[in-house]
This record gives structure tokens, C-alpha cells and sequence, in this order.
């Protein structure tokens, strides 16, 4: 007997990658429950600041109510402090926001990207229950355990353990960076079936915020 179930993975994956001065946010679009497509154009990055994007897979559901949250979280610090968030506080207002809930968990495997207060890109990994690291490149979601040995291959982190202690951005250009994630969806579309259709590729610098897209199988 089918049994009810409060979650659902929907499927997809989320990359982020680090650098110097800016930082690279990347999802595909497709939405999936079980052997359906449901959309193939679903966006899994919501912009929570000017300077900070959070990517998202898993329960989208359980993602939307997250989102939600932290924007209306963000709404009240705006009015109390005049100012936005930086992204390493968006950070860790995600992990409070995740942490809270652990006991019936939002089922949503997050990315944090952005710009921190010195203009250094930064990115932020979560678990499902609000335990967070900064790291140089992150990737989340189904396809996560193919494309995660590639980053781990061409961009090295520096351990945690070395003292003094090493920045995490990876030394890549900006292009060189886009380059890389549209390599590593191309990969992973091959061998995982809720991850295709289309890659949204979204750029965080000084100048802004810009996106850019390609096309993935569709099969």
C-alpha cells in the first residue's frame, strides 16, 4: 500500500563557482517527479539581493516556502537597518531559517551565491538542516555527484586546515568560470535524467547582475 508521503524530489542541480570579483551561479530548468517532466522551464534561482542569488533543488515546494521566508526575513531587516543584506549574512540568516525547521526539514539543497562587503565572490553550501560552509565552488542536486569530482579536478580548493588560512575563490577568469559550468551540465545531462533541457547561467560582478542561457539535451 502506497503510503502518503509530505515530500517529492523534483529533481535538478545547481552549480556555483567563486572568484576574485565575481561569482557564477548556474541551474537547469527542468522540473521532474518520478519519469515525468513536469516544466521544462522552471527557474531555480531566485535573486535575494542585489548581490545574492540562492540556487535550489530538491522539493520545490518546500523551496518556494523557503524563498518566501527569507525575502519577507530580508523585507524586515531593510526597514530596521536601512541597508541590504551582505551575502555572507544572507548566509547565515539561511542556516538559522533551515536549522529551526529540522525537525520537519525543508527538502531543499541550497547554493548561496554572491559578492561579499569587500566586492570577493563567495559562495555558501548547505545540507537540508542548516549546516553551511564557504567554499571557492559548491554544486547541489541531482547531478551533483557527477559534476562535483570535475570542479573538484580543475579548480583545488586550498584545505580548511591550512593555517594561515587560504582564501576559497577559485583562481579562474569570469569567462573562463561560465566556460567551465556550461562544460559541466553538458557532462552531466548525459548520465542523469532530471537534469537537462536548459542551463540558466546567472553572472554576479560590480557592474551587476547579468544572465545568460544555453540549451541542453531534451531527451
Amino acid at each position: 500500500m502506497a503510503r502518503f508521503s509530505p515530500y517529492d524530489n523534483n529533481g535538478g542541480t545547481c552549480v556555483a563557482i567563486a572568484g576574485a570579483d565575481y561569482c557564477v551561479i548556474a541551474a537547469d530548468t527542468r522540473m521532474s517527479t518520478g519519469y515525468s517532466i513536469l516544466t521544462r522551464d522552471y527557474s531555480k534561482i531566485c535573486k535575494l539581493a542585489d548581490k545574492c542569488l540562492l540556487a535550489s533543488s530538491g522539493f520545490q515546494a518546500d523551496v518556494r516556502a523557503l524563498q518566501k521566508v527569507l525575502s519577507s526575513r530580508h523585507l524586515v531587516y531593510q526597514h530596521q537597518h536601512n541597508k541590504q543584506m551582505s551575502c555572507p549574512a544572507m548566509g547565515q540568516l539561511l542556516s538559522n531559517t533551515l536549522y529551526y525547521k529540522r525537525f520537519f526539514p525543508y527538502y531543499a539543497f541550497n547554493v548561496l551565491g554572491g559578492l561579499d562587503s569587500e566586492g570577493k565572490g563567495c559562495v555558501f553550501t548547505y545540507d537540508a538542516v542548516g549546516s553551511y560552509e564557504r567554499v571557492g565552488y559548491s554544486a547541489q542536486g541531482s547531478g551533483s555527484t557527477l559534476i562535483m569530482p570535475v570542479l573538484d579536478n580543475q579548480l583545488k580548493s586550498p584545505s580548511p586546515l591550512l593555517l594561515p588560512a587560504k582564501d576559497a575563490v577559485t583562481p579562474l577568469s569570469e569567462n573562463e568560470a561560465v566556460d567551465l559550468v556550461k562544460d559541466v551540465f553538458a557532462s552531466a545531462t548525459e548520465r542523469d535524467i532530471y537534469t537537462g533541457d536548459r542551463v540558466e547561467i546567472v553572472i554576479v560582478n560590480a557592474e551587476g547582475i547579468r544572465r545568460e542561457y544555453i540549451e541542453l539535451r531534451k531527451d
